[in-house]
């Protein structure tokens, strides 16, 4: 049976970038949240809204912190 080597689909050189764009752009997408749900009123609220813009600052939340790990040198 042979071995397969196996490879990241993203070079190792990207970490650094990747983690500092993805976890700059989530505390972005994390601060107008907070501020959309300081400044509207409890009935000018749109849940829709609420929800792209925690859905968005998530997902770019959690990729960010996933490169910061592989940056670091912790493989998951």
């Amino acid at each position: 049976m042979t071995e397969l080597s196996i490879s990241s689909p993203v070079s190792p050189s990207l970490y650094p970038t990747l983690a500092t764009v993805l976890l700059g752009s989530g505390l972005c997408m994390t601060g107008s949240f907070f501020l959309y749900e300081v400044t509207k009123t409890k009935s000018n609220r749109a849940l829709r809204s609420e929800l792209l813009l925690a859905f968005i600052s998530a997902l770019l939340l959690g990729f960010g912190t996933l490169f910061l790990l592989l940056w670091v040198g912790v493989y998951v």
